[in-house]
């Protein structure tokens, strides 16, 4: 007996839901929307980086703007001190972070600059420093950054120049928690050195505020809101006296070889810082970069 075939029955095809288009699009969006896995990052090529925190990237500076060591006057006994605490950093021994403070010009960022320098020239190739700078506006990643050198071989020197607080900023609270009473802390491999114009790096304004907020009057104020208090170095910069001022111009001068003779050089300069209301080393490096170009000297130190 012959069984009889039963019919396929040709089902329609689904209809997609009247939603699932519109939840692609929000899926594709987010996927654009969302970072890209952070790359490993290695250091390869360069002694200094600066930190770009949208990218979680380290961007390598191939050369660094600084000045030799030597030719940085009136500034000795910082330089010294500076010095001794960046070479036990790099040689993987207790070092403190430092706070270079002052008026404008005097060389701080220079220092930091030229010591990290001497250090690495001293150095063999494999136990290089590396100097990583850090943005004033980008102090409330600073977490995230010390994340990534606390994984990495290296030692590194965290510069972050020009650092100060106004008003209601409160993104001084992530760099107390890092220099001091976070459970990380900084790691061992890091030393910051910052440079203000101020002392506390705080406004007048953010410290009496903070007073007035202390649970008892006679608390110090520097326990309250010192961020200063948290760096173990503190070296303060002042104004020159013109006998320093024409000596840091002498120096670069003969270390760019300009042809002009000592008594007029040492004339042009005393106009030049007369016309500037003000003797710094940022007035002094101006001055002889306005005479190496109007002698046709192209020598950059």
């Amino acid at each position: 007996m012959t069984r009889k075939k039963t019919p396929k029955v040709r089902r329609a095809p689904a209809r997609p839901h009247p939603l699932q288009a519109t939840l692609s699009q929000i899926a594709k969006g987010l996927e654009r929307l969302a970072p890209p896995p952070a790359a490993k990052t290695t250091l390869q090529g360069a002694d200094a980086f600066v930190w770009h925190p949208q990218s979680r990237a380290l961007t390598p500076v191939s050369i660094i703007n600084r000045v030799p060591l030597a030719l940085l006057k009136g500034v000795e006994r910082q330089a010294k001190t500076l010095l001794v605490n960046t070479d036990r950093h790099a040689r993987g021994l207790p070092a403190n972070n430092a706070l270079l403070w002052g008026a404008r010009g005097t060389g701080k960022s220079s220092l930091i600059k030229a010591v990290h320098g001497e250090v690495n020239r001293r150095l063999p190739a494999k136990t290089q420093l590396m100097m990583v700078e850090i943005h004033r506006e980008d102090i409330p990643t600073l977490p995230a950054l010390l994340a990534i050198l606390r994984s990495l071989p290296q030692r590194f020197l965290l510069l972050c120049d020009d650092l100060s607080f106004e008003g209601q900023d409160t993104s001084y609270k992530a760099l107390k928690s890092v220099l001091e009473g976070g459970i990380e802390g900084r790691p061992e491999n890091v030393v910051l050195y910052a440079t203000s114009n101020r002392r506390h790096l705080m406004s007048r304004d953010m410290i009496e505020n903070e007073r007035a907020a202390a649970i008892h009057d006679t608390e110090p104020i520097e326990e309250k809101v010192s961020l200063s208090d948290r760096f173990g170095l503190w070296l303060g910069f002042h104004h020159l006296d013109q006998a320093t001022y024409l000596a840091i111009i002498d120096g670069y001068a003969a270390a760019m070889k300009l042809p002009i003779k000592p008594d007029a050089l040492k004339a042009r300069a005393i106009e030049w810082s007369a016309t500037r209301g003000a003797r710094s080393g940022r007035v002094a490096w101006q001055f002889v970069q306005d005479l190496a170009g109007e002698l046709g000297v192209k020598t950059i130190l």
